[in-house]
């Protein structure tokens, strides 16, 4: 699974809260056992406007529960120390990962091919078409006399077509994480930070 660490365009010291909040998560990963790997991150001049990191291992469905939501830092800011505000403000949002494709979920049917071509062609079941079962995605290829060469061919269209339905995936993906960065509940907080040491209170 995914999460995304999110400043939500708060002010630098949401950002500081983000790189913080981050630690703070990686060290408790760890200590659950959970494998995580930091995918991308868009830092500031003051910390981290966004991270995405992927969880893997038992404990990853309950880390992600537990900090999935608005994240409350309790903090003087650090950059502005007259600023009368002492409440910051980032989230966390889970995604689903991009699932990988596999060539091994693809069924292979075989017909006499129709058209054009002769009698050898009409005769034998050259034409193959493919199906992709995760998808649904389908292909019929015919063009070629003989099964082996139909057979190689279709497996080249159906990965054409799952490499751009992947590409529809992650460009829905990236909207989603787009949208994310300007939704946040600042109240109700998942978990609560406090102090420059960033001690969590809940």
């Amino acid at each position: 699974m995914l999460l995304q660490f999110s400043s939500a365009q708060g002010p630098a010291e949401c950002c500081i809260a983000v790189e913080k909040a981050l630690a703070c998560f990686l060290q408790e990963a760890k200590n659950m056992g959970v494998s995580t790997d930091i995918l991308e991150t868009f830092p500031s001049k003051h910390g981290l406007k966004s991270a995405l990191v992927s969880l893997d291992g038992e404990q990853a469905e309950q880390l992600a529960q537990d900090w999935c939501g608005t994240i409350q830092w309790q903090c003087q800011s650090p950059l502005r120390p007259r600023h009368k505000r002492k409440n910051w403000f980032m989230n966390v949002t889970r995604f689903s990962p991009i699932q990988p494709i596999e060539e091994s979920e693809i069924e292979f049917e075989f017909t006499k091919a129709q058209g054009a071509g002769g009698q050898h062609v009409n005769k034998t079941a050259s034409a193959v078409r493919a199906k992709h079962v995760a998808t649904g995605i389908t292909v019929k290829v015919q063009s070629e006399r003989s099964q082996h060469a139909n057979k190689k061919l279709a497996k080249q269209l159906i990965q054409w077509k799952l490499n751009e339905h992947q590409s529809q995936q992650v460009s829905a993906l990236d909207k989603q994480r787009h949208h994310s960065h300007y939704q946040i509940e600042r109240g109700n907080a998942t978990i609560i930070f406090s102090g420059n040491e960033f001690k969590r209170l809940i």
